[in-house]
């Protein structure tokens, strides 16, 4: 190896600190088992996607999935999404302001709990699917980043509720107090069938 390809390497290597790499490893690792998307990994992350691409194969033993994030507000506003959304950022809230968990750990740690929460109220099913996914969660975050969405307090139980940004708040009702005519039967259909 010569001096010029020495000084070249060493000046690569001052410009990226090794421990902040492996911060950022291990921060990609918690997300990719919890769920997310190469998409939400490289825009947590400053590692290349190549090298995203191999971890996420090692983890969970396949390729990345393809397409596009989904980009809907309207999803958050359905009755179970809405209720497992405003759960979800609830406690994403709560730890993004009286913990030192900031931003990107504070939506694991949340997504954790909320996790938690969740599967104590499904269906003795293990392979359940949780309503709110770790990708959906991430878009509901930069949907309040953006002012695309707000908490809204219902008139009722006065609990606060994902609802559309600008939308009257005035006669608010959430989906717990106002649930739609066919909420549930679906799921109490399935797990008398099970």
């Amino acid at each position: 190896m010569t001096v010029k390809s020495q000084t070249q390497g060493a000046a690569r290597s001052a410009g990226k600190s090794v421990a902040k790499e492996g911060e950022e490893i291990l921060l990609a690792s918690d997300m990719i088992r919890l769920g997310a998307r190469l998409q939400v990994l490289q825009a947590e992350t400053s590692l290349s996607y190549d090298r995203l691409s191999r971890l996420y194969r090692e983890i969970k033993g396949c390729s990345p999935p393809k397409g596009m994030l989904p980009f809907s507000v309207d999803w958050f506003m359905t009755w179970l999404p809405n209720i497992h959304s405003s759960v979800f950022y609830g406690i994403y809230r709560y730890l993004d302001t009286y913990t030192p968990a900031k931003k990107t750990r504070a939506l694991i740690e949340a997504y954790r709990l909320y996790l938690e929460q969740s599967s104590v109220g499904r269906a003795a099913n293990a392979d359940d699917e949780p309503v709110l996914s770790f990708t959906r969660a991430w878009m509901l975050i930069r949907f309040f980043e953006s002012g695309m969405v707000q908490l809204s307090n219902c008139t009722r139980c006065t609990g606060g509720f994902i609802a559309h940004a600008h939308d009257p708040q005035h006669d608010f009702v959430c989906a717990i107090c106002r649930p739609p005519p066919r909420a549930g039967k679906t799921r109490s259909r399935t797990a008398r069938a099970v």
